[in-house]
Parts: structure tokens; sequence; C-alpha cells
């Protein structure tokens, strides 16, 4: 699909499997909008097809060129910072950057700077783009590797239902202590809060699901190079399942590991991104070069 980017628009030429959808079906059924975002956009006359404002029961033909007003200006809190950001991927819709160590995804109050969020909103001021940064998951402080941020509200929300549908697959690459005998394998143990320590988790019968899978990718002496990939986002998820089956990550000593040498922290990192892009619906694949080359390889 054809998509331009028109000062606040974004214009889009209609495939065929459009023919014959309503403005309406279009925005709630082929791009899963929120009825809240769909009514803002009904409201504010932001659908065009042909460059003129339609009654929403217009079925849209095959190569008409349907324009919604995505880019709209927003305000936001964040304040923006301007060093150093890795950006990894782009387009209108969405960006994913790679988070260093030791920097939070997000600020979790009012005006607090130092986090990614702070630099993608510098990045985006930078590059004009005037929208709140929306990170659609997380990484801990200390985990390095990719985040999608989304570059308007409309992204976010699509963004935010294909990551809830598991149509975003995050995968990663541990260092773990001890050497795995299996090949592959899959862990799925619900995952509680540890009452005994405030930011704690634990595996836990009255916790949430958790899946993840794992595969070896590399036996040293004593410890396991591996992929793991999430099905489910628990907090803390990777470092609770390896910690449960013995092999916690090295560096991680809330979850058994062990300091060894510069690894003062777990050694993880967040490779490879596959999701179904929120427009075109097309796979897209992004992978994440590790900051840490020598501790992961």
């Amino acid at each position: 699909m054809e998509m331009r980017k028109n000062e606040t628009w974004c214009e889009m030429d209609a495939p065929a499997d459009w023919k014959g959808v309503t403005i309406e079906e279009l925005l709630r059924g082929t791009l899963e909008l929120p009825k809240k975002i769909v009514h803002h956009f009904r409201m504010k006359k932001a659908v065009k097809i042909n460059n003129e404002i339609v009654p929403w029961n217009t079925k849209i033909c095959e190569g008409d060129i349907v324009a919604i007003e995505f880019f709209e200006q927003e305000t936001h809190d964040i304040v923006p910072e301007y060093r150093e950001l890795q950006v990894v991927y782009e387009d209108d819709h969405v960006c994913i950057v790679n988070k260093p160590k030791g920097m939070e995804t997000h600020p979790n109050k009012k005006g607090q700077t130092g986090t990614l969020a702070n630099l993608v909103a510098g990045y985006f001021q930078k590059t004009n783009i005037q929208a709140k940064p929306r990170h659609i998951h997380r990484l801990d402080k200390d985990t390095t590797g990719g985040v999608i941020f989304a570059k308007h509200a409309a992204a976010g929300a699509m963004m935010d239902k294909l990551l809830a549908d598991r149509k975003i697959k995050r995968m990663y690459l541990a260092l773990v202590h001890g050497v795995i005998k299996e090949e592959k394998g899959t862990i799925r143990k619900p995952i509680g809060k540890d009452r005994h320590h405030g930011t704690k988790r634990r595996v836990s019968p009255q916790g949430q699901d958790a899946t993840t899978h794992f595969q070896v990718l590399e036996r040293r002496k004593n410890e396991t190079l591996v992929s793991l990939e999430l099905e489910t986002g628990r907090t803390h998820q990777i470092r609770v399942h390896m910690s449960y089956i013995g092999h916690p990550l090295v560096g991680d000593t809330l979850y058994g590991g062990r300091k060894k040498g510069e690894h003062t922290s777990q050694v993880l990192h967040a490779y490879k991104i596959i999701f179904q892009h929120p427009i075109t619906k097309e796979e897209r694949l992004v992978e994440i070069p590790t900051f840490r080359v020598k501790e992961m390889r």
C-alpha cells in the first residue's frame, strides 16, 4: 500500500481489500481503532476520500485516495532531552529505538528526566514530530534493546491492540548460569508479586499466566547463551522463569545470579522485534544490535 504524509494528513491509495468498505468500517474494523478515536475523527471531519469530506457510509473504491488526519499537533509534559539516541527502525507511524543499560523506559512522575521517553521526545522535537512519545511496551532499567514508540495517538491505540492480541513478538538474548541440556523448551508458570520484597516477582499459583520459550544458542563453561521469546509480558518474566528452572541470568543478583567482572546486572538484550504494521498489516522484522557484544557473544 502506498502511503504519503501530507502535513497533518496520511494519504493512502486504497488497496483491493478496502473495496466496498465504508469509512466507519475502515476505522473500526480494518484498522481496529477504539471508539474514542473514531468519534474524535468523526467530530473533527478528519477523513477524506479523493480530497473531499464525504458521508461516513460512503463506500471506498480500489485506488481511491483515503486521507486520515493522524498527525495533528499534540502537547505533552515529557521533558525533551537531546542526548544520543539509536533509532533502528522508523516510518511515519512507529519507531523502534535501542535502550541502553541503566535507563528507565519512561518517566514515573511529572518533570522526571533521564528516561528513554525523554530522549525520544527530544528526537521527535528535532525531527518536527509534534506528538507525545507513546511507549508500547517497556524494558527493565538494566535490560538493553528494542522498545517500540508510536508517533501519533491512532498508531498508539493500534499497536496496543496488536500487543494485546500477541501480534508483536519480542525476542531476547540472555547469558545464564549453568549449562542447559535441552536444545529448547517452554516455561509456563504464573508470575505474581513476592510479598516479602516490594519490587520482586516470583512463580505463584495465584499469579498471572506467563509463557517463555527458550532456545540454546551456545554452551560455555558453566554458562549458556539463550534466545528467548515471550508470549506474555509480565514484570521480570524472563528473570523469574530462568531462575525458576535453575538458570538465573548472569549478574542478576535479585533472582539468584552472580556478579561476574563488569556484569553487575542481568545480561539481557531485546534483540529482535517482529510486528504487524498497524496500517498496512504487513509483517516487519527489526533486529536490534547489542551494546554489549563481548558479553553476549
